[in-house]
């Protein structure tokens, strides 16, 4: 199968949302929830970008949700695929609830973050540990 890596952006719809690539093979961006009903069409977007380029394949989170585990899963997927074939896939402009959940799961060590500038770094830094405080542990309290 030839992809045309000059083509025009591509927007797939997706139950709630849609993957729009900007740059085939370079560029994609995701909005809307990652769940278990939209990963099918975000996989096959994610699979048919990272086939179709070389470099790295930078996905914007911007506008996107992750709804459950297979939206995680889906990211992970495709960066195992992306490095199969010698390139890696890049979170880019994570919102701070996405950024949180990779932090709680560790998945921050395995999918290669953009660098932020230094002012939203702050920011971000500032409000995970705000946000960190803020809920309680469900674990019980260990007896003195």
């Amino acid at each position: 199968m030839a992809v045309d890596i000059a083509a025009e952006p591509r927007r797939d719809t997706i139950d709630g949302g849609y993957v729009e690539e900007e740059q085939p093979g370079r560029l994609v961006r995701l909005h809307g929830r990652l769940d278990v009903h939209s990963v099918p069409d975000v996989r096959e977007a994610l699979h048919r970008a990272v086939d179709g380029g070389t470099g790295d394949l930078v996905a914007g989170l911007g506008d996107a949700h992750i709804a459950d585990a297979t939206g995680l899963g889906v990211l992970v997927g495709a960066h195992r695929r992306a490095q199969r074939q010698g390139r890696r896939l890049v979170l880019d402009d994570v919102p701070p609830p996405v950024l949180r959940l990779l932090r709680v799961t560790r998945l921050y060590r395995v999918l290669p973050l953009a660098p932020v500038p230094a002012a939203q770094a702050q920011v971000l830094t500032r409000e995970l540990r705000q946000n960190s405080r803020a809920l309680p542990s469900s674990m019980p309290r260990r007896a003195s």
